[in-house]
């Protein structure tokens, strides 16, 4: 594929770069998002708790840390775009249109991922307020702000506030933001974990998430599992490719790779000290699903002493994660659109944002505003949800799979590994990660069923 104009204008001619704690914490950044906080507690309690948690670590380290290795690899050395970094490192014209998949699907991921990011600065807003907690009716409180055109304003502010961080650059905008946000995301996470874990009753919640019961794993709960570790390290998205073509060449990919699974991994098991001992506490059924952060832990705060403050908190931290997450999936699009045709960075932003505004109403508005934007019984922001997580995530994910492991012929060097290293690398990109990552899709399409 012709890179035309778009070349001059890239990070390949030696543009900005991450510094390298800068890289470490925006990379940490897209992968501490809403998925591990909003997601992973409920998925945790439908498939099993403890056991659950367990095969995902297991998924973490043996599938999603190898992709993402490969993933950055590719990034760097090819110092490109998601697309063409892929012909950059001696891919063929046909990897580089396969490649233009891990550009879509963030885009398509970021229109409906702000309007969720939406709910979590009203609710943070709300809780602060008092607002949130003027009522007891918490399932028709978040029905009739999902429902109402304020949801779309607050939509329209979190794309914003994701434009004008990633319209102000890598080191000035993405790094700085990272290194502000996340360090503050901690101080939540802790600060709210000390609050849970001394709830009483809580005890019972911890041995929920921490002791496995292994009768409950399943060949269903495995796939789960590896399909949310995909999603937890924004694999497939584009983003890790993204990311890499700005990190400096003296910086440890695998040293880095490490980091953003620990990162990640640190920020699910804090996130299960929190949900987990609170659910537990006021007697929510921790497997109650999506509703289990914006209906059922308002609840919980509004029961215990001091509740509109750790609801506030505990919003501001779901927003932040939120930020994080989608600031990285903007600058995936920006870069292509900066890459292929040449625009400024401001133009890519600014199109960019708009379109996937444009996408994001009619998702936003699919979900009560709207019912009749529902097609074969599910609502237009499913799916999107399930178009995106369960068929384009899986489908980018085992392209990176295929590429490192039967065609790049200097995927080694590129990563830095050793040659032992190197062997068991590309063991797992050849023979284990591809088999995996296709039962994920098979099964997530409902192709075959456990």
């Amino acid at each position: 594929m012709s890179l035309g104009k778009g070349t001059s204008n890239t990070q390949s001619s030696g543009g900005e770069r991450f510094s390298s704690f800068g890289f470490i914490m925006a990379a940490i950044g897209s992968s501490v998002g809403l998925g591990n906080m909003w997601k992973f507690p409920y998925i945790t309690g439908q498939y099993g708790g403890a056991a659950f948690f367990l095969i995902f670590i297991v998924c973490l380290l043996l599938i999603g840390m190898p992709v993402l290795l490969a993933e950055l690899s590719i990034g760097r050395s090819g110092r490109g775009s998601a697309s063409s970094s892929f012909t950059k490192v001696g891919g063929g014209p046909i990897w580089a249109r396969l490649g233009i998949l891990q550009v879509i699907t963030p885009f398509l991921i970021l229109s409906f991922y702000v309007v969720i990011a939406g709910w979590t600065l009203y609710y943070a807003f709300a809780a602060f307020s008092g607002q949130l907690f003027k009522q007891t009716d918490f399932s028709g409180q978040f029905g009739s702000f999902i429902t109402g055109y304020g949801a779309l304003g607050f939509q329209l502010v979190a794309l914003a506030i994701t434009g004008w961080v990633v319209a102000r650059g890598i080191s000035q905008g993405i790094e700085k933001f990272n290194k502000i946000l996340i360090p503050g995301l901690i101080i939540l996470l802790v600060i709210l974990m000390i609050r849970a874990v001394t709830l009483p009753g809580a005890a019972e919640g911890v041995a929920f998430f921490l002791q496995p019961d292994f009768s409950k794993l399943t060949a269903q709960s495995a796939l789960v599992a590896l399909g949310h570790a995909f999603f937890s390290l924004s694999l497939g998205m584009g983003i890790l490719i993204t990311y890499g073509a700005y990190v400096d060449k003296r910086q440890s990919l695998g040293a880095a790779s490490l980091a953003v699974g620990a990162g990640d991994l640190i920020y699910a098991f804090v996130a299960g000290l929190i949900i987990f001992p609170t659910t537990f506490s006021f007697g929510i059924a921790p497997d109650s699903g999506p509703s289990l952060v914006f209906i059922a832990l308002p609840a919980a705060f509004s029961a215990m002493p001091l509740g509109a403050i750790f609801g506030g908190l505990f919003f501001v931290l779901l927003a932040f994660a939120a930020l994080t997450s989608a600031v990285s999936i903007l600058e995936v699009p920006v870069t292509y659109a900066m890459d292929r045709w040449g625009w400024t960075r401001n133009k890519a932003v600014v199109i960019t944002s708009v379109l996937a505004f444009l996408l994001g109403v009619p998702a936003a508005m699919s979900l009560g505003m709207v019912p009749e934007l529902t097609f074969g019984g599910k609502a237009f922001f499913d799916w999107l949800d399930f178009i995106t997580s369960n068929i384009l995530l899986p489908v980018c994910g085992f392209i990176i799979t295929i590429f490192v492991g039967y065609f790049w012929k200097n995927a080694g060097e590129a990563a830095g590994l050793s040659a032992g290293w190197f062997k068991v690398w590309l063991f797992m990109m050849r023979y284990v990660a591809p088999i995996l990552v296709l039962l994920v899709l098979l099964h997530s399409t409902g192709i075959i069923k456990f």
